[in-house]
């Protein structure tokens, strides 16, 4: 399904990037919502930000103020001008955030990995013009990301726009959620209208991480960022350790560098011809290899040997990733590599003995 979208048409917004949403992770008090908005608002935010409800991990933790926070929402909007933005789940959030005249919704990880809630709230906005962001599924699944978007835009909202906010992973790691850069810029090549923001504090889950996140993002080409930002972030009632102050954030937006991609690329054709015939020069001698490959099956088939050969197979491997980190490169990434070249490997190999 071809996605069919428009401008996110923000009124009030400027069109360039980055676009930036700001706010707390949760609305917790009406001083605590104002306090912070008011001091966005004075720093040239645009468009607020906060969790009414919260889904959280466990329960006995803080789940969202609830409805009552939208009368906040709606007086941030009337006192300071901004756009207000906020989390839906349910069918019922929508509705009471349309009520309540909320300009942006956005939908969180957890719900984008379940297709019966984003349906349930596509069906909810049937008929209604709004943005919504679609942040992506905890797990790194690009597929059940476009799946959401494409549910809402079935429902025939157009504004839309995704979230990247990195992937779960049982393994401990310095960030959070692991950015897993490649699957937005994989949903970029895909979907090249589509608006991407980056949600910095939730790739990071420390503070200290979310301006060189914000950095990559714009490096990416992203084309927004959603941070949290509260006005005494250490005394938050959810998330206090990823979220920033409004003069943190400030200064954060102040050193971003944003390099335009959209310039002529005409200086850069000499180099992406190299890459080219670098690109070429790798198949021809993958191609090579195979065939070599290939009559080792032949060999191990006349000498009724096993194909796989574990002892050979852990060589290349460490060889191959020790080559690799002394000519600059991570020597995973040069196991991922051989690791996909054995597969094809034995995969020829099998081909030759199964004859």
């Amino acid at each position: 399904m071809e996605l069919e979208l428009q401008p996110l048409a923000l009124p009030g917004v400027p069109e360039e990037r980055p676009i930036v949403i700001a706010g707390p992770c949760s609305a917790e008090t009406e001083e605590q919502v104002m306090s912070t908005a008011h001091s966005l608002a004075n720093r040239g935010t645009k468009i607020f930000r906060a969790g009414i409800w919260k889904p959280r991990t466990k329960p006995g933790g803080f789940e969202g103020i609830g409805v009552d926070g939208l009368a906040w929402m709606k007086r941030v909007k009337e006192e300071t001008g901004m756009l207000v933005s906020t989390e839906v789940a349910t069918a019922k959030h929508v509705y009471e955030c349309l009520k309540a005249g909320i300009d942006i919704l956005w939908i969180g990880a957890r719900t984008t990995a379940n297709p019966f809630a984003v349906q349930e709230i596509a069906d909810a906005l049937k008929g209604v013009d709004i943005p919504v962001l679609v942040k992506n599924p905890v797990n790194p699944d690009l597929e059940l990301w476009i799946g959401a978007l494409e549910r809402i835009n079935g429902a025939g909202l157009k504004r839309l726009g995704a979230i990247h906010r990195g992937f779960s992973s049982y393994d401990k790691k310095i960030y959070r959620n692991l950015p897993q850069w490649h699957i937005p810029i994989e949903l970029r090549r895909r979907i090249p209208e589509l608006p991407i923001f980056c949600d910095p504090s939730h790739i990071g889950g420390k503070r200290e991480l979310v301006a060189p996140l914000c950095q990559q993002a714009m490096d990416l080409g992203f084309d927004g960022l959603i941070v949290e930002s509260h006005c005494n972030p250490d005394a938050a009632w959810s998330d206090a350790s990823q979220q920033v102050t409004p003069d943190v954030l400030n200064y954060i937006l102040d050193l971003l560098v944003i390099r335009e991609g959209k310039q002529s690329t005409e200086s850069l054709s000499e180099l992406r011809n190299q890459i080219d015939e670098c690109d070429n020069q790798i198949i021809e001698v993958l191609a090579k290899r195979m065939r070599v490959c290939r009559e080792i099956g032949t060999f191990k088939k006349e000498h009724d040997m096993t194909i796989l050969q574990t002892g050979r197979y852990n060589e290349i491997l460490d060889k191959r990733g020790a080559q690799g980190a002394l000519c600059g490169m991570g020597s995973e990434f040069i196991k991922k590599v051989f690791e996909a070249i054995h597969e094809e490997s034995v995969r020829q190999q099998m081909e030759i003995i199964n004859k």
